[in-house]
């Protein structure tokens, strides 16, 4: 299961057997978000957010879609590096909000 980041307390990570499309996993607590990230010649043009259990609070799926929009191109690096190149990357701890 390779972390990726923890940003102000939410986890986002892979699974290591993940599959397309491209998407990273997200919790905070006992909240689990699925985020979908589409993309067309390594440009993300797409993403969506699943809820997994309709619980993230709304103060935190703002966190994380303002996270996750800054940092898409680099989620999409990191699943080529994982999943095509087979890296082993180190998390990320961002401890400050984006604004």
């Amino acid at each position: 299961m390779p972390k990726l980041y923890e940003y102000l307390g939410i986890a986002i990570w892979f699974y290591s057997d993940e599959h397309n499309p491209i998407h990273v996993h997200a919790k905070y607590g006992d909240n689990e978000v699925k985020v979908e990230l589409y993309e067309t010649n390594g440009i993300v043009y797409d993403v969506q957010y699943k809820d997994i259990n309709g619980k993230f609070s709304p103060a935190k799926m703002r966190d994380l879609k303002l996270f996750i929009n800054e940092n898409k191109n680099a989620i999409l690096y990191a699943w080529k590096q994982v999943f095509e190149q087979n890296v082993k990357l180190k998390p990320i701890k961002i401890t400050k909000r984006i604004r």
